[in-house]
Parts: C-alpha cells; structure tokens; sequence
C-alpha cells in the first residue's frame, strides 16, 4: 500500500480499471479508460483535457451539474418518435374519407326523392304538368274524407314543394325527408283506405308508388345527404345518429296524428268516411 508521501509527492497511485494515474493528476483513473491531465474517466471513452466523458459520443454541458469548476458532459441517445397506433383518430379520418362513389349515389337518391315531390308540389300549387292546382287540391281533399281540407292543402303543397327542393340542395335535410316522409305516410293511408284490405296494386288506390317514395325518404334521413350537399358540414350530413333517429319517428308521429285529426278511421281496414 502506498504511503501518504508517495500519493502526494508523485507516486503512481493504482485505479479501480488497473491503470497507473499521474503524479500530479487530482483526479482517479474510472472503470475501463486511461486518464490524460486533469479529468476522470467516464464509462466507455477516453479523457482529453479536463471534461469527464459521458456515454455515447457527442457531448453537450449541464451546467446545472457543474461542480468546483468542472462541467461533465453527458451525451444522450436520440429518442425516435413513437408509432402511430392503430387507432389513431387521424388514420380514422382518413379512413372516413374513403367514402368511394357514396357521395354521388346520395346525391342521385336526393335528386329523384326531391324532384319527384317538386313535381307533386307544383301540380297541387300551379296546376302545371296536368295538375289539379290550388282549388282542386282542396276539392280532392274534401271529397276523399278530410275535415279542414284547407288546412290539408296547404300541409301538402309546403311540405312537397319546400320539402323537395331542401332534399335537391341537401339543405336541413333531416326536416325536410322528414316532412316529405309524413305527407307520404300520409298518402299512403288515405289511398289505402279507399278500398279494405291491403291494397299494394290495385288500380287506383294501389300504394305501391306511395311505398318506394316513404322507403326512400326514410333511407335519406338515415343516411344523411352526403359530402355532395349544402349540409356537408353538418355532423348529420355524413355521420347520422340519433338526431335523425328522432326525426325520422318524429316524421311517421306527425303522419299518424294528422290522418287522426283531419281524417280519421283505419286505413288498413276500410272502416271511415269513404264507407
């Protein structure tokens, strides 16, 4: 073991990595390196001029590690981003905007519904395209069996002509499919109630029409107009849920409960004014 005076007056003192440190170094050889003038040895490098090596290879100072002079450096291994997981919401929308031909199959579904109802619409209002016009709506109205035939006109003619021309632009869709579904709905009964029975295609009071025309206002409400729309922005234009759920019940309540007041009886039997 060395002695007191050859530490201090210049003798080798042995480090823990086995090699031999200066006699005037002030510092102790580290695990694994040879020590030059004035420093110590990190783990894993070779000291050169009084900074301890850290591990890796660049080295950046902490100066909140300095201490009696000395700022050891210390390198750190750069840290890749992480992966983006699976069930990342941007891949979702992404995903989402794949909608393929979707768009374009809604838009052609809103332009026959809607046309088709703009079509009824001006014939009740104008009489155009051999229609009977304001007043023989009326008439048709108050012979087929309906108390306040005004109030009828008037429900049928908005509804079609407003309601069509709101599912052609795809504006406020869900009101207007809705609105356009209870005057079908309502159609429907009446025309179903001329004769008892089911009556699909019979002659005059067959609904087949009626029933492909609910159908397809229905599936509108359900689905949303699409992107090709003036309510693209809306939440209910591509992603419909329980906004249109409620219009859609609240579309057959509102064909139930007017066929109630201003009409009456049951459409499935026959049994009412046109017995």
């Amino acid at each position: 073991m060395p002695t007191r005076a050859e530490v201090q007056g210049g003798g080798p003192a042995q480090g823990p990595g086995g090699g031999a440190a200066p006699g005037f170094g002030a510092a102790a050889q580290g695990v694994g390196g040879a020590q030059d003038v004035g420093g110590a040895q990190g783990i894993g490098g070779v000291q050169d001029g009084g900074a301890a090596q850290g591990i890796g290879s660049d080295a950046t100072t902490d100066p909140a590690l300095d201490t009696e002079g000395i700022s050891p450096s210390y390198a750190f291994a750069s840290i890749p981003p992480a992966p983006t997981a699976p069930g990342d919401t941007g891949r979702l929308r992404r995903r989402d905007d794949r909608r393929g031909t979707l768009d374009l199959g809604l838009l052609l579904l809103r332009l026959v519904v809607g046309g088709t109802f703009i079509y009824h619409g001006l014939q009740k209002l104008t009489g155009w395209f051999h229609g009977p016009g304001l007043e023989g709506t009326r008439d048709m109205l108050e012979n087929g069996g309906w108390s306040q035939a005004d109030i009828g006109a008037a429900f049928l003619i908005v509804s079609e002509l407003g309601g069509g021309i709101l599912i052609v632009l795809g504006l406020a869709t869900p009101l207007a499919a809705g609105a356009v579904l209870a005057t079908i709905i309502s159609a429907w009964f009446w025309k179903q109630g001329m004769v008892p029975g089911f009556q699909y295609k019979a002659g005059d009071s067959a609904v087949e029409l009626e029933s492909i025309l609910a159908g397809a206002a229905a599936a509108i409400i359900l689905t949303g107009p699409g992107r090709l729309s003036l309510d693209r922005n809306r939440g209910w234009a591509t992603r419909p849920f329980l906004g249109s759920l409620a219009a859609l019940v609240a579309a057959v309540a509102a064909a139930i409960g007017t066929w109630l007041w201003l009409h009456g009886g049951n459409p499935l039997t026959g049994v009412g004014p046109f017995n």
